[in-house]
């Protein structure tokens, strides 16, 4: 009884494996596929802007001509008041 009872599990399982399988047609991404890639998408190009525009900073300030404010002196020269 026990051997019958094991045979028709393993009949049935073996049976229903095929179910489980895929149909082999190719789904795509779907609508939440493309949402998520068009978010991160959108989120890699704001955070582009600000990055180009502290590297041009960087850029400019090391290989641009000295400020006015770093030329200008602190502290009271001699002999004046």
């Amino acid at each position: 009884m026990k051997r019958t009872a094991a045979d028709a599990i393993i009949a049935a399982m073996v049976a229903a494996t095929p179910a489980y399988a895929g149909t082999g047609e190719e789904a795509g991404l779907g609508l939440l596929g493309t949402a998520f890639i068009g978010f991160a998408a959108v989120i890699v190009v704001f955070q582009l802007f600000p990055a180009l525009m502290l590297f041009f900073g960087m850029v400019k300030g090391i290989f641009g001509a000295e400020s006015k404010s770093a030329a200008i002196e602190v502290g009271p020269k001699e002999g004046k008041l």
